[in-house]
């Protein structure tokens, strides 16, 4: 069973519980797309937003940078700031705009800085 989907990660809907909370990943988190690994970390971290699945996102450093490129794209949330994204090229398939990162996000969040997540589109295990 993957971190994701065990009962802790569930994040409730309970008004007085935080609406995001951040935990280290339990076991080594990769992401997968095209049969290649993008993203490899025993350093994950977990974000459970509420009204959201859990997110996992990985330092920098354990992603292959060379398979993205960075887009034109941004967006803001008021709970966690401005993102940045990036198109994954693996073995001649891609998916714009699939790799997000929060670069200075806000101070409840801070811990995201410098961390990258994928989306659905991306097999990502934890």
């Amino acid at each position: 069973m993957s971190d994701l989907s065990s009962a802790k990660h569930q994040h409730t809907s309970d008004p007085a519980d935080p609406r995001i909370s951040i935990e280290p990943c339990t076991r080594t988190a990769r992401a997968i797309f095209n049969d290649e690994t993008v993203a490899e970390s025993d350093a994950a971290l977990v974000l459970n937003e509420r009204g959201y699945q859990p997110r996992v996102y990985f330092p920098m450093h354990d992603v292959r940078m060379d398979l993205l490129t960075s887009t034109d794209r941004s967006t803001h949330c008021p709970y966690k700031g401005d993102a940045s994204y990036w198109t994954v090229l693996v073995g001649g398939e891609q998916i714009e705009n699939a790799v997000w990162a929060y670069r200075q996000p806000i101070e409840d969040v801070a811990a995201i800085k410098d961390h990258l997540s994928f989306a659905d589109t991306i097999q990502t295990d934890a």
